[in-house]
């Protein structure tokens, strides 16, 4: 996180950001969607080692632009949503330079918490016409969907499975200065 960052607390402006994800589909494509609800803090500390992320996203906002894909993944069968209405990450540490960085913490999905990696890149920091300061990040890891316990799956007659275990997520976020 850049010098370009004021030291405090910052909030995701959720309309200029986007939680995907992306995972292997039949064997032959992948199938691409989104968390339409989440929340989140980064706070900027006096280095990069001194900040932190921490993020919560609402399983049930799960869009995939397929209805019945979309009920079945809330379903148990995937995430749950009624007995886990949500996953979190909350960052344990970040190495690299400003612009380009490897996040570090914990992902919760369905009451599991494994350490993840980030790929992070600053897009930059500025202030809009209505005076708040906003700062970009891109950022994304690959993760093993059977490490937390969503393992459905169905054998394709060709061989192979319905659903990849590799699973790509990648966040484009966009964050507000506090006012504080």
């Amino acid at each position: 996180m850049s010098a370009q960052l004021t030291p405090g607390t910052w909030n995701l402006d959720l309309a200029h950001s986007e939680i995907g994800f992306a995972v292997r589909h039949a064997g032959i494509s992948k199938v691409r969607g989104q968390f339409t609800d989440a929340d989140a803090t980064l706070v900027i500390g006096p280095s990069l080692d001194a900040s932190s992320v921490n993020a919560t996203i609402s399983t049930a906002s799960f869009d995939s632009k397929d209805s019945n894909r979309d009920a079945h993944v809330k379903s148990p069968d995937f995430f749950d949503v009624e007995q886990f209405p949500h996953m979190s990450f909350r960052s344990t540490g970040a190495r690299g330079s400003a612009e380009q960085f490897t996040l570090v913490g914990d992902l919760t999905i369905k009451d599991t918490t494994l350490p993840v990696e980030f790929d992070v890149e600053f897009g930059g920091a500025a202030v809009d016409p209505f005076g708040a300061t906003r700062a970009g990040f891109s950022a994304s890891t690959v993760i093993s969907r059977k490490q937390f316990g969503i393992t459905w799956n169905a054998a394709l007659e060709a061989g192979g499975v319905l659903v990849g275990d590799k699973v790509t997520i990648t966040v484009d976020a966009a964050f507000v200065q506090s006012a504080n």
